[in-house]
């Protein structure tokens, strides 16, 4: 197992030796360090997701507002006249 020092203020140790007394801290920062990756690995995949949002909504075609209500209104129009037709 590997270890490793970090310099944490005088306050954050006491309050983290307080909280866990009479636990394992070592356990404690692993899984801590653990999530930290976890997070930091997640948040990476959400900047490279928004990238490639962003990326596609520049080259997707402008359409306005009035453009996309107008084909809103198509499709519910669509979908209320299928449902009002006799049954098969």
């Amino acid at each position: 197992m590997a270890t490793m020092n970090f310099s944490v203020p005088d306050d954050v140790k006491e309050s983290f030796n307080q909280t866990f007394a009479n636990q394992n801290k070592s356990a404690i920062v692993s899984r801590l360090l653990q999530e930290a990756v976890v997070q930091a690995r997640r948040k990476a995949q959400s900047d490279a997701a928004f990238m490639r949002i962003l990326a596609r909504r520049q080259q997707a075609p402008h359409v306005s507002s009035e453009e996309i209500l107008q084909v809103r209104d198509d499709i519910r129009a669509e979908s209320d006249s299928a449902h009002d037709s006799p049954a098969r």
